[in-house]
């Protein structure tokens, strides 16, 4: 797989994961990146390389993943929610592209848009299926939460290769 491929493939994964929970694509990166020497990477894949950072992603993720279950928050496509969800795919493409080689802003970009998509494909999914099971919402969030962990990881394990 040519080094631009596989950049941009992995900026829209990640920027995919981001529209499904927006943290959980940043902190699964971050995980990974705290693991590598990054002296010669860009400013926003050291920074995403911090333990600090990467333990605080993961908490944020956490929160987030929990949240996602109550009524209290509110729907991922509304203003804030979609546009942080965009922020967190461009923010990962870009990091990917810092580590990989590859057209950084192209990277954010696509991940950014696969974010936007992601976020509309993974709300519309969900509520279809509420409404057209007795499945409680709360179990069909758990199960878009293993599908971000399942898919998430694999995507990680490729930046590794």
């Amino acid at each position: 797989m040519s080094g631009n491929f596989k950049t941009l493939t992995l900026a829209a994964g990640m920027g995919l994961i981001a529209g499904m929970r927006s943290m959980a694509a940043p902190a699964l990166l971050s995980h990974c990146l705290s693991r590598r020497v990054l002296h010669r990477s860009g400013r926003v894949a050291r920074f995403l390389g911090s333990r600090r950072t990467a333990g605080v992603l993961k908490i944020l993720a956490g929160g987030e993943m929990v949240a996602d279950k109550t009524p209290f928050v509110p729907d991922r496509i509304e203003s804030p929610a979609i546009g942080g969800r965009a922020v967190s795919g461009a923010l990962c493409g870009f990091a990917i592209a810092e580590v990989l080689g590859g057209p950084r802003w192209g990277a954010a970009l696509l991940g950014s848009a696969a974010a936007v998509g992601s976020t509309y494909a993974a709300y519309t999914v969900r509520k279809v299926a509420g409404e057209n099971s007795s499945v409680p919402d709360p179990v069909l969030g758990l199960a878009e939460d293993a599908v971000v962990l399942g898919a998430g990881s694999r995507l990680i394990a490729a930046i590794d290769h």
